[in-house]
C-alpha cells in the first residue's frame, strides 16, 4: 500500500457552546441523542479515524445527517476540530497558521461541490482558471494550464461561452477542470455529481475514473448513492451518527456488511456487478502441470479432470492441455487467453460464456491465482437476480 496522504486520528467536532462537557459526556458512556437532549450540543463527527494512501478514491458514505459532509469539512478545516487530528502530508492541518492552510488550499488542494458555484459573467476558460488567478499565475500561464484541463474533461471547444450557455453536465466540468487546474494532490469532492440526473452522473463518473487512471490523484468523495460509491472507490467509509461503522472495499462491503444499518443500503441494489474476476475464482478446482510430458500430465489429469492449465516457472499461464491428449509423449499444449483479477462481472460473463473451459485468473503480473467457470458464474446470477426481484 502506497504512503498515506491523509491521516485523521481521533476526530471529534461538537457544534455548541460547550464542546468539552460535551467531550467529557462522550467518554461517559453518553450518546449524541442523550446529549442533545440534555445539553443542547449537537455531535456532528465521533471519534473518527483513518488513513488514506496516495492515488485513492476513498467514498465516504452515509444518509443525511450521518456526518460525511462534516468530516470532509473538518479534513480541510473548513470546520474546526473539537478534538483530533488530521495530517495530510505529515502536516496536522488543525494546528497549521491560517496562512499556511491558505497556501495548502490554493496549491495542493481543491474542492468540488455539489453546487457547481460558476461565476455566471465569466466564460468558461476563465472559471476554470480562477483559482490559478487567485494563486497569482500569470494570465497567458493560467490560460494555458486551464485549456489543458478543459481538453482533458471535453470541454476546449467550449471555452469562450458562458457557463449559461452550457448543460447542468457540462457546467459540472468546468468545475472539475477549475479544481484539477491547479494540480492538486488531494482532491475534495462533496456531492459533486448529486444534482445531475442519472446519465450524466455516470458520464461524470467516467470521466474521473478516466482522469484517476491517468493522474492517480488521491480523491475524497462524499456521496450518499451507495452504486456510485461500488462503482468508482477504492475503499468505502460508511458512516451513521457521527461515526464510521464500516470502511472496506466494495467487495468487502457487500460480501461482509458491518450490521443491519450497512445492509439497508444494498436493499434494491444488484450488488453482484461490482463482483470481480479475483471475488469469483476458485483456487483448487483446474489441475496444474508444470512440466509439459506424458507422466507429469497423466498425473494431473488421473481424477475425473479434462483438462489442466500449463504453468511456467514464474507461475505464468502457457496454456492447457486436454485428456485427449494422454497418449502423445508430448501432449499438445492449446492456447488460453487468462483473465485479469480484477475483470468486472460482466467481462467474465462474456468471456466464460466463449469458452469450453474454465478461465485462468492472473494478478496484476500475469501471475496464476485461480479459475472462473460457467456453473461459479451462474450461481452468483441466479443468487443475485433471486435476491432483488
Amino acid at each position: 500500500m502506497n504512503s498515506p496522504k491523509v491521516v485523521v486520528e481521533g476526530l471529534y467536532k461538537v457544534f455548541g457552546n460547550n464542546p468539552k462537557l460535551a467531550l467529557d459526556m462522550l467518554s461517559g458512556g453518553a450518546t449524541k441523542d442523550d446529549i442533545f437532549a440534555k445539553t443542547g450540543q449537537v455531535v456532528g463527527v465521533q471519534d473518527v479515524s483513518f488513513e488514506v494512501p496516495e492515488g485513492e478514491i476513498f467514498v465516504l458514505m452515509g444518509l443525511s445527517g450521518s456526518g460525511k459532509s462534516t468530516l470532509i469539512r473538518l479534513i480541510n478545516r473548513l470546520v474546526e476540530p473539537t478534538a483530533g487530528k488530521v495530517l495530510i502530508d505529515g502536516r496536522d492541518v488543525a494546528a497549521v497558521r491560517r496562512s499556511e492552510l491558505i497556501a495548502l488550499r490554493r496549491t495542493d488542494m481543491s474542492m468540488v461541490f455539489q453546487s457547481f458555484a460558476l461565476m455566471p459573467q465569466r466564460t468558461v476558460l476563465a472559471n476554470a482558471s480562477f483559482g490559478l488567478e487567485v494563486a497569482g499565475v500569470s494570465r497567458k500561464e493560467r490560460e494555458k494550464r486551464a485549456l489543458q484541463v478543459l481538453e482533458q474533461v471535453g470541454l476546449a471547444a467550449f471555452a469562450q461561452k458562458l457557463p449559461s450557455e452550457l448543460s447542468g453536465g457540462m457546467q459540472q466540468r468546468v468545475g472539475l477542470a477549475r479544481a484539477l487546474a491547479v494540480n492538486p494532490s488531494l482532491m475534495i469532492m462533496d456531492e459533486a455529481f448529486s444534482a445531475l440526473d442519472p446519465l450524466k452522473r455516470k458520464e461524470m463518473q467516467n470521466v474521473l475514473l478516466q482522469l484517476q487512471k491517468e493522474q492517480r490523484r488521491t480523491i475524497l468523495f462524499v456521496s450518499h448513492d451507495l452504486e456510485e460509491a461500488l462503482r468508482i472507490g477504492n475503499r468505502i467509509a460508511i458512516m451513521e451518527g457521527g461515526r464510521v461503522v464500516q470502511i472496506g472495499t466494495p467487495q468487502e462491503i457487500i460480501s461482509q456488511p458491518a450490521d443491519d444499518y450497512v445492509r439497508a443500503f444494498f436493499e434494491g441494489v444488484d450488488t453482484s456487478r461490482y463482483l470481480t474476476a479475483g471475488d469469483l475464482m476458485q483456487t483448487n478446482v483446474v489441475p496444474l502441470v508444470r512440466n509439459l510430458d506424458a507422466s507429469s500430465v497423466a498425473e494431473s489429469l488421473n481424477g475425473s479432470a479434462d483438462y489442466a492449465f500449463v504453468l511456467d516457472e514464474a507461475r505464468k499461464i502457457r496454456g492447457f492441455v486436454t485428456r485427449d491428449a494422454l497418449g502423445a509423449a508430448t501432449p499438445a499444449l492449446r492456447q488460453l487467453e487468462p483473465i485479469s483479477r480484477g475483470a468486472s462481472l460482466e467481462q467474465v460473463v462474456s468471456r466464460v460464456c466463449a469458452s469450453a473451459t474454465a478461465l485462468p485468473v492472473v494478478d496484476d503480473e500475469g501471475c496464476y491465482c485461480g479459475s472462473v467457470n460457467q456453473s461459479v458464474v451462474l450461481k452468483v446470477l441466479t443468487r443475485s437476480r433471486g435476491s432483488h426481484v
